[in-house]
């Protein structure tokens, strides 16, 4: 997976943007851009299964939602939990349900593979929706931000928000680059055999059914480490954050960014959370608004927004071509 030298240097230029930007903007915004960053590393994970293995999951929010609740749970109401503890087990337990759906999941296919993971989704939108020992509907709250101490000495302050703003931001650009690295790989070229020909890769001598389940599971985990995230930066987790429709968000900014791409479905989140804040406050009708965006996407930008970012760079890389070959043609 080789990215254009042109759309690395904007992507290193977006980045120096962000970088900076807690400084320039207004809190509001520099927590918008927190959620963006959020939904940016929950869209990357669905690109994997949807963009490279070709599994179309619509029921990637459960592993969101459950990382955000076992955060809660094990978030004592007296105080704040260290970080070591909590993180890694929110993302044992994401994985490890990831590894039960997949194992059942990834054995059907087209939209057996689909009604399948938005069955254990629902199953765990129920469960939680209906446990009144966690919040019932209403959701439960974290009173705490973890801690991120070793040997008594406080590394980070997660209650201060720039602190917040760049862990997050670490966390975005650390899951594209494991990501990209796991695609350059041959287990990255084994699955991207298997979205364009599962037959021919069975016949090959790969074990299909294995890969898939890993990059089930990888995406996933990827997922919950998000839902970690938005746990500690909203303070509440709902059954809303497991449901379909929250499943049904993130492949749409999957869809808008640009399936394939791993930066595409981060421009798409970035696109999808500031038009809706920015229709509303345009309208009380914003959601006729969203909906024409994502129609014009559809219809005019299939390959969506970075399919849009990489003809505008093929046509800034070849301006010196052709001045050259002009030059060489008047001599």
């Amino acid at each position: 997976m080789q990215t254009p030298r042109s759309i690395t240097l904007l992507l290193l230029l977006c980045l120096a943007v962000l970088a900076i930007f807690p400084w320039v903007g207004e809190s509001f915004y520099v927590n918008l851009v927190v959620r963006m960053m959020i939904l940016g590393i929950f869209a990357m994970s669905l690109d994997l299964l949807i963009g490279f293995t070709g599994l179309i999951s619509f029921g990637h929010a459960a592993f969101f939602g459950l990382a955000g609740y076992l955060l809660a749970i094990v978030t004592p109401d007296s105080g704040p939990v260290s970080i070591w503890y909590a993180l890694p087990i929110c993302l044992a337990g994401t994985a490890l349900a990831a590894l039960v759906i997949g194992w059942f999941s990834v054995r059907t296919s087209g939209i057996y593979f689909i009604m399948l993971t938005l069955a254990f989704a629902q199953m765990l939108f129920y469960f939680f929706n209906e446990n009144t020992d966690l919040g019932g509907s209403d959701g439960i709250f974290i009173f705490f931000k973890p801690t991120v101490e070793i040997a008594g000495f406080t590394l980070l302050n997660l209650d201060d928000h720039y602190t917040m703003y760049y862990l997050v931001l670490v966390c975005l650009v650390g899951s594209y680059l494991l990501l990209r690295t796991l695609l350059n790989s041959p287990f990255g070229w084994v699955i991207r055999g298997v979205h364009a020909n599962e037959g021919r890769t069975r016949a090959l001598g790969f074990s299909t059914f294995r890969y898939k389940l890993v990059s089930f599971v990888i995406a996933g985990t990827i997922a919950g480490l998000a839902g970690f995230l938005e746990g500690m930066h909203g303070g509440v987790m709902s059954p809303a954050h497991l449901g379909w429709h929250e499943s049904g968000t993130v492949m749409m900014m999957v869809i808008l960014g640009g399936m394939g791409t791993l930066y595409g479905p981060v421009l798409g989140a970035f696109a999808m959370v500031f038009l809706q804040d920015w229709f509303q406050e345009l309208t009380e009708h914003w959601l006729l608004l969203m909906g024409s965006f994502v129609i014009a996407v559809v219809l005019f930008l299939p390959n969506g927004i970075a399919g849009l970012v990489e003809q505008l760079s093929d046509r800034l890389r070849r301006v010196p071509e052709l001045a050259s070959s002009e030059e060489k043609a008047g001599e």
